[in-house]
């Protein structure tokens, strides 16, 4: 019997690789094992970006950066503009790895996929050490990006093939938490070894991490152990068809009429960029209208940190809690994203919190800390959508593509912040406070029902 998911189709006598799973397994933990495995990968994925950031200060020093601290304040210009190419190189190269890494994954495999992609960005990583000048800096950063466009698709299709539909937002919202560890684990780690050993080591160090869980994930009975523990019970879903051994563009074009595609670039082309701008220009924010240096708010920053990571885990256990209360996936999923997308509101309040409070900080602090909680607990859920809608032999590819929307959402809207955000503070902050309940209400239009059924047990 067919069930509606979004434009695809459910069949338990399909032959398929694609499944969405009835009940948890029992007995075979070896799932949440594989979860912390890519929560090792998300975080080191983080890790591996950030490095530049942190060691940005020693950067003056280098000749080839354009600073010179003999001449003018003109050399810091050009320092700054060389900087600035080399994250935009970065950047596109990780809006265009997003639109090819998920179908790449899903026709090599889940194994081999994410190898291919922790292994290119690994060696990348470490390929910044050993550059002297801004075209090398520029191409490693290029590299960088096209290999860790790989990691978000890679993780999110390893969920749909280890984890049953009511636990996958939980486990997405587990390793997607690794995001934020990184911010705790990086800087400390990034300072000792650069101040042991010098700027070139820290690019080895999170480099090298990379290539140890390449090593361990290589070793791991991926493919043996998670038929062993899946297929006594799943329920398979038909695969589109015609597409499976279809070129990136055949697919593209099958996905193309598919409304839950949309439904999910959506989701993420209005609601990733409300989550950079919190990571971009909060302590941005801090400085202007509270006067906090980084060192005064490195504590703040680290509490809105730490509810992200409880927002993540705890909205992805929200769904996951609703199902087993005998609800439907469509309504696990899109009640956990409604409680989130409300939670996310009070972050409107932000430009008046400063004058309502006499200058406290810490009023504001609350309201970034809900609104990043929300939106981790939204991303866990969202997340899922396309394992809940789409096959498996699929779903890396629909995964890059909504991200591909969301870096191009991130580029319109950091043009926004860049141009209005200094004279109308409070116009940026009512687009993020409503683009979760914007998207929400498009993806009910465009998706009225994802999902099977389920019955009280």
């Amino acid at each position: 019997m067919s069930t509606n998911t979004g434009g695809l189709s459910q069949d338990s006598g399909s032959p398929h690789e694609g499944f969405a799973s009835s009940e948890p397994a029992t007995g075979h933990n070896i799932r949440w094992f594989v979860c912390g495995l890519l929560f090792l990968a998300t975080t080191i994925n983080y890790m591996d970006r950030s490095v530049l950031s942190l060691i940005e200060p020693m950067l003056h020093n280098l000749p080839f950066m354009g600073w010179d601290f003999s001449q003018d304040n003109a050399h810091q210009s050009v320092f700054n503009n060389n900087y600035g190419n080399i994250i935009i190189c970065f950047q596109i190269a990780y809006g265009v790895g997003l639109l090819t890494a998920g179908r790449i994954i899903d026709k090599l495999g889940t194994k081999l996929g994410y190898a291919l992609a922790i292994g290119i960005w690994a060696l990348s990583s470490m390929s910044h050490a050993f550059v002297f000048s801004v075209a090398g800096f520029c191409i490693a950063r290029f590299m960088l990006g096209l290999g860790e466009a790989g990691n978000f698709p890679a993780a999110i299709k390893a969920t749909t093939e280890w984890f049953p539909s009511e636990e996958r937002a939980l486990a997405t919202g587990l390793f997607n938490s690794g995001s934020n560890a990184s911010a705790f684990i990086a800087p400390p780690l990034v300072a000792f070894v650069t101040y042991k050993y010098g700027w070139h080591a820290a690019f080895i160090t999170t480099g090298s991490m990379g290539l140890i869980w390449l090593v361990i994930w290589l070793f791991f009975p991926y493919n043996r152990l998670r038929r062993g523990a899946t297929q006594t019970q799943i329920n398979l879903q038909q695969a589109i068809p015609g597409t499976a051994n279809a070129g990136f563009f055949t697919l593209f074009r099958e996905l193309s009429k598919q409304p839950g595609l949309y439904a999910f670039a959506i989701g993420k082309a209005f609601t990733d960029p409300v989550w950079w701008f919190y990571l971009f220009y909060l302590p941005k924010f801090l400085n202007e209208n509270y006067g906090l240096d980084l060192n005064h708010a490195k504590y703040p920053i680290i509490i809105v940190y730490a509810f992200s990571s409880v927002g993540s885990i705890g909205g992805g256990w929200l769904s996951g809690l609703r199902m087993k209360q005998g609800h439907s996936v469509n309504d696990g999923r899109k009640f956990a994203m409604l409680i989130c997308a409300i939670c996310v509101l009070p972050i409107m309040l932000v430009p008046m919190a400063g004058h309502i409070f006499h200058g406290n900080v810490w009023p504001a602090i609350a309201l970034f800390s809900l609104a990043t909680a929300a939106h981790q607990g939204w991303s866990a859920n969202l997340f899922s959508t396309p394992t809940d809608m789409f096959p498996s032999t699929s779903v890396s590819t629909v995964v890059g593509i909504g991200g591909a929307a969301g870096a191009v959402g991130g580029a319109i809207f950091t043009y926004v912040v860049k141009t209005q955000f200094s004279a109308h503070p409070l116009l940026i902050f009512l687009l993020g406070g409503f683009s979760y309940i914007s998207a929400l209400a498009l993806f009910q239009i465009l998706v009225p029902r994802i999902g099977e059924s389920r019955s009280k047990a």
